[in-house]
């Protein structure tokens, strides 16, 4: 079934409660928001959640440099395929998410404890946010500070972010350690584990279990040939099979 089709409404609002997505949601839609604590998502069916989750960050990240490009908001709804039907919606949920980038924190706080113990969902949210920060072809310094902001508040530790960043934007000087997350001093026990780990993680099936967006399972593709071809000069550069 098609999230889109859950995304408007009193259904939403409540869902979400207060926070501010809540009150993106309630001032996009027109619709009393229920007072309610946060709950933290069933990992089994997070569309909805993870979907409002990323117009909200989404809207904040286009606006980190400044500026908001076609560019960016064209690579929302790619990413997203947003139908003709809801894109008046997402639109007024993105326009007021993206007035300014003030509270950005608070937003991603509120996502950090909604998916709580699911750090493959947080992470294809970061992916998502890479995806429109380089949709004008350049990552921006407040753009990259935004996103490690971001991911810090996720809760991932700084070689995490170099990791997801790598898989964007390429390693530092071809660094293939930075794209597993390693440093050249890892051994072939740490390698061989990240590796599998993070080769799991970013399988098609994987992905499609955790309800994300078709557009993601492509990113997601991708991701895992970097992977791939980083794992291959560690094992020749350490000289193990």
């Amino acid at each position: 079934m098609s999230i889109w089709g859950k995304l408007t409404g009193a259904a939403a609002g409540f869902l979400f409660g207060g926070g501010p997505i809540g009150a993106v949601i309630g001032a996009a839609t027109g619709h009393i928001l229920f007072d309610r604590e946060e709950e933290e998502v069933d990992p089994r069916n997070p569309g909805v959640a993870f979907t409002i989750a990323i117009i909200a960050l989404s809207g904040k990240m286009a606006k980190a440099d400044g500026e908001v490009v076609d560019a960016e908001i064209d690579a929302f709804e790619r990413i997203f395929q947003v139908p003709p039907g809801e894109r008046a919606n997402v639109r007024r949920m993105f326009d007021l998410a993206r007035q300014d980038v003030a509270g950005f924190e608070a937003y991603a706080g509120q996502i950090g404890r909604m998916f709580r113990g699911n750090p493959a969902m947080l992470e294809d949210i970061l992916d998502g946010l890479f995806e429109i920060a380089k949709a004008d072809g350049n990552l921006h310094p407040a753009e990259e500070r935004f996103l490690e902001t971001v991911a810090d508040v996720f809760g991932f530790a700084p070689n995490e972010f170099r990791r997801i960043r790598a898989s964007h934007f390429g390693a530092p000087e071809g660094d293939p350690y930075s794209i597993l997350g390693l440093t050249p001093d890892a051994s072939e026990v740490e390698v061989k584990q990240t590796y599998r780990m993070l080769v799991r993680e970013n399988h098609p099936d994987r992905l499609i279990a955790r309800g994300v967006p078709e557009e993601f399972v492509r990113l997601a593709t991708d991701k895992l040939a970097i992977i791939n071809v980083a794992y291959e000069k560690v094992k020749r550069e350490q000289g193990f099979i």
